[in-house]
């Protein structure tokens, strides 16, 4: 798995850093197929009387890529919270690709009861 954090109009110190990467592992320790993530911290401007901390995140799973952005007043609450909508992103994901394994049919043939 490849991991890349950036900023924008923000500098990442290592303490940020280490804290995203102890965060995603809890996303990575339910879902392990993970091609890489690319989580992108921000600050955003719209009047210098409302800035809002972005933490958005890309996470590429085979065949399908996980997109989950979140804006709060606190960096550190931003990411609290993207990594809580990953979670579920990741847990919804994995259940539909589980959904799919079915048992086969002849195994199924064999549990119905001779007419």
């Amino acid at each position: 798995m490849n991991l890349m954090i950036s900023g924008q109009h923000l500098d990442l110190t290592p303490a940020i850093r280490q804290y995203v990467e102890s965060k995603l592992e809890r996303v990575l320790r339910h879902f392990d197929h993970v091609i890489d993530v690319a989580v992108i911290l921000g600050v955003e401007k719209p009047s210098e009387k409302d800035k809002r901390q972005r933490a958005e995140v890309n996470l590429r799973v085979r065949g399908n890529v996980i997109h989950v952005e979140s804006f709060a007043e606190d960096l550190y609450a931003a990411i609290d919270s993207l990594i809580d909508k990953l979670d579920r992103q990741v847990l919804k994901y994995k259940g539909k690709t589980q959904d799919h394994q079915h048992e086969a049919i002849k195994r199924m043939t064999e549990d119905l009861p001779a007419a």
